[in-house]
């Protein structure tokens, strides 16, 4: 009897944009019992996580002011719509993908006028773009530019340093206000040294932590335009929230005790590798999925959505499937080899998927899912231009 063994039993991997694979002492740190939440231990995790989990950011607890939510990254751009924006104000949107527009209609929501300058297919947003529709903003209306750095359907990323440029050439006093929620910890940020007013982030990517907080860092000039456009409900309020008087007002409530344990453990991994250890080793995985990616492709088949180099992301590949069914290749790699693959967002159904490496991530679990994506590759008798594992490995040595 020729029978194909299902090979998806064992261990399995997810390797989708986020949330990301937990490492086991963060998960442990999830299941700790939970403490007294007005005095004690509690108390002194926070304080470690407002000094540790800016340089993340690149900032520092002297540059700007940190805000933790109870919430995923969508709970952390309405936090930064409400404190710095008022009914009325004109917002423009910079998008590669999906995310910022996203953030843009959030803004719409709450009674802004927003405009958007979106990307060609698979590419970044050029700054000079920005540039001149911030020149030409005589009356100086425009209050915020809203961006991702990476957006997780398209994998493209932005050159924020380049956006301020653009923002200082053009003398304007609008508000630079960056998506990292899925680049932080992975590709190189630096909130200080680019000028950006207001980075959001969360918990479910490459700060390895399962979804449930949400962050904000605020420079002076995003304070100030807060105390001009105070927050509109008391919960988000950065006022609130700033307040030492009490320590569950850092949180506007119950603190999340048991994620505060969590995203403290994945802080420490990181800070223990070191960041600049952290961003070297997202690029070099990274380069393997697309050296993968590159010796895969072949006329009608797979091919890299961005294929800008400068543009490429470090923490998510976006893959266009030609005439393979991407659809099919995730069934095959999830129900029959054990490795879940990310859905193409805002595509046309089964031309797209996508390879998260964010986070906890390592060249034996990368080369590992190359493995299996090959596989299935086969099993569908899709023509390829060679073995992308085989590339991989190469990128990698």
């Amino acid at each position: 009897m020729n029978l194909r063994p299902n090979l998806s039993h064992g261990p399995t991997t997810v390797a989708i944009p986020g949330p990301s694979i937990a490492p086991p002492q963060v998960l442990a740190a999830l299941a700790r019992p939970l403490p007294d939440i007005y005095e004690g231990e509690l108390l002194d995790v926070t304080d470690e996580l407002f000094e540790s989990l800016p340089p993340l950011a690149g900032t520092t607890t002297a540059t700007s002011e940190q805000f933790v939510t109870i919430s995923n990254g969508h709970g952390a751009w309405e936090m930064t719509l409400a404190n710095t924006v008022t009914e009325g104000d004109r917002v423009l949107v910079a998008n590669s993908g999906v995310f910022a527009a996203a953030w843009g209609e959030m803004a719409e929501r709450m009674g802004c006028v927003v405009e958007r300058i979106d990307a060609a297919p698979g590419r970044a947003v050029d700054p000079g773009a920005v540039h001149d529709r911030l020149a030409a903003d005589s009356d100086r209306s425009i209050k915020a530019v809203l961006t991702t750095q990476v957006d997780t359907a398209s994998s493209a990323r932005h050159d924020i340093a380049a956006f301020r440029a653009a923002l200082d050439a053009a003398g304007h006093p609008a508000l630079l206000m960056v998506d990292a929620v899925a680049s932080l910890g992975c590709d190189e940020y630096r909130m200080d040294d680019w000028g950006v007013d207001v980075t959001v982030a969360a918990s479910q990517k490459g700060l390895m932590t399962p979804p449930g907080l949400g962050f904000v860092w605020a420079s002076p000039k995003a304070i100030e335009a807060h105390r001009r456009a105070p927050a509109r409900t008391w919960y988000w309020s950065w006022t609130v929230r700033a307040d030492r008087s009490a320590h569950y007002l850092r949180y506007a409530g119950t603190p999340p005790v048991s994620h505060l344990f969590a995203i403290r453990e994945a802080a420490r991994m990181i800070h223990a590798e070191g960041l600049a250890n952290v961003w070297a080793r997202h690029a070099a995985l990274a380069g393997a999925v697309r050296a993968a990616v590159t010796a895969w492709s072949a006329p009608g088949g797979l091919e890299l959505n961005c294929a800008v180099p400068a543009e490429q992301a470090n923490c998510v590949t976006t893959i266009r499937t030609g005439d393979v069914d991407a659809d099919e290749l995730r069934r095959i790699c999830r129900d029959e080899l054990g490795v879940t693959l990310g859905v193409g967002l805002r595509a046309e159904p089964g031309s797209a998927f996508r390879i998260g490496h964010m986070g906890y991530v390592s060249a034996p679990s990368i080369l590992g899912v190359l493995g299996v994506v090959e596989t299935a590759l086969a099993r569908l008798g899709a023509v390829t231009g060679g073995s992308g594992v085989a590339a991989a490995a190469a990128s990698l040595a």
